[in-house]
């Protein structure tokens, strides 16, 4: 079985931890009070019938819930080793969020050399803020990649869906390297 760690990150109050509860199948109270995440929680949980190529396969999911506040910024290193994917998510009816991610974006993903494959955008519109699925205007380097809306209200499955394509993704690219890993080996 494939294990994968998938960083959540992304600005304060975006609702990273409402989407990791969901995408876990953690049950939380929606809507309880905003409690802000204190460092990380880590949720695990396995995902089955993954399209990996030609075949299906499972995968444990590491699910890493950071913590959007930048008092924690010396912990990041720590958090992003060995990650094997990032979602970035925000709230698009928020500019200054918009701004944040190009940061979020740097020191998670170029930093790391992660490639498109490897990562997902996640447009979260709160409860209530309508659905507009529009491509928020972003820098350039953030237009490269795989961007979702994410409303939990009115389509949640949509939601899930996309996210199980994405592991799909990252799990393709991981098998990939480890077979590339195993011929070199071998040769």
């Amino acid at each position: 079985t494939f294990k994968m760690k998938i960083l959540l990150i992304g600005p304060s109050e975006c609702g990273k931890t409402a989407l990791a509860n969901f995408l876990s199948d953690t049950t939380e109270t929606i809507g309880a009070d905003y409690c802000p995440t204190q460092g990380v929680r880590i949720l695990e949980f396995e995902s089955h019938n993954l399209s990996n190529g030609n075949k299906n396969s499972a995968c444990e999911v590491e699910l890493w819930d950071c913590a959007g506040d930048f008092k924690f910024e010396s912990c990041w290193p720590a958090l992003m080793k060995d990650s094997n994917g990032v979602v970035i998510v925000f709230n698009p009816d928020v500019p200054s969020h918009l701004k944040e991610i190009e940061t979020w974006y740097s020191t998670f993903i170029f930093s790391q050399g992660l490639q498109e494959a490897q990562c997902l955008l996640v447009a979260h519109h709160k409860p209530g803020s309508g659905a507009d699925s529009t491509r928020p205007p972003l820098a350039p380097q953030l237009n490269k990649l795989p961007l979702i809306h994410s409303n939990l209200e009115e389509e949640p499955e949509d939601v899930r869906q996309e996210f199980h394509k994405y592991l799909g993704n990252v799990m393709r690219m991981l098998s990939e390297k480890q077979e590339r890993e195993e011929m070199s080996i071998i040769t």
